[in-house]
């Protein structure tokens, strides 16, 4: 089984993208985030005719999540936001177990986290709360003992190394220490970073800034991970950044990022 993460940063503005991406790689399950639409304005018919069932949780705009499931498996047990906090209304979370003829069943979520920026607004406390209610729920999941991937644009630089150059974000809220430490809490919870067990090199980016050539300049962060509980973790085979989709014309700010599992 093949789960991508891919933070689109507009599902209108990056659909030609996005197909010509499934028809390419064929991943099993995409998870998307920053769709800035509302539910009924999802390309879904365009997604189907490629062989995927699509769950949303959109939201005029801003935000926005989605789960992409290629045929022929199948999602259940849709669970639209993060438990914890029932006056959050902002469009940041997606679940589903994903289950198949053959196929043992694996839970996704596709997340996206808030950016917090700036720091001294209420929106830093915000994000280090929906990290705490993720660290929770994430523990809660464990519990079943089924297969788990946490995947999504995390707004968190784990590590210096993740930052080509980490003296530019120190004081963000992408790399402010708070923010690191309830990642490495969610780690600690028992869950793997996908790409980290995979492949340990420094120069590993999903987010190259639109302004001042960032792209041109490899001037990269690593934001979007995969998360998995466990049992997913001991089917890892593999983790790659789809790094090319950056320089197409008109891209995303982000690229995909896949692990693949093996059966069981």
């Amino acid at each position: 089984m093949r789960i991508t993460t891919w933070n689109v940063n507009s599902i209108k503005q990056r659909l030609p993208h996005l197909l010509g991406f499934l028809d390419e790689a064929k991943p099993d399950v995409v998870c998307l985030q920053e769709l800035k639409c509302q539910d009924e304005a999802f390309p879904r018919a365009e997604v189907e005719a490629a062989g995927y069932a699509v769950e949303t949780l959109g939201q005029k705009a801003y935000n926005g999540v989605a789960l992409l499931v290629r045929a022929p498996l199948a999602m259940s047990e849709i669970r639209r936001g993060l438990p914890g906090d029932e006056e959050d209304v902002q469009a940041r979370y997606i679940e589903a177990l994903v289950t198949g003829e053959g196929a043992s069943p694996v839970r996704v979520a596709s997340i996206y986290l808030p950016n917090g920026n700036p720091v001294d607004s209420p929106k830093y406390p915000y994000k280090l709360a929906f990290l705490e209610r993720l660290r929770l729920h994430a523990r809660a999941l464990a519990q079943a003992e089924i297969p788990v991937v946490l995947a999504g644009d995390y707004n968190v630089i784990p590590e210096p190394a993740d930052a080509a150059d980490p003296e530019a974000w120190r004081s963000d809220a992408l790399f402010l220490q708070p923010s690191r430490a309830a990642f490495r809490a969610l780690l600690a919870e028992g869950y793997t970073d996908g790409l980290r067990a995979c492949d340990p090199r420094d120069g590993l980016y999903t987010f190259w800034d639109y302004q001042a050539g960032c792209w041109s300049r490899n001037q990269g962060i690593r934001i979007d991970h995969l998360l998995l509980s466990p049992q997913a973790a001991d089917r890892l085979i593999s983790a790659s950044v789809q790094k090319h989709l950056r320089g197409l014309d008109k891209p995303s700010d982000h690229v995909p990022v896949t692990v693949e599992l093996a059966a069981p």
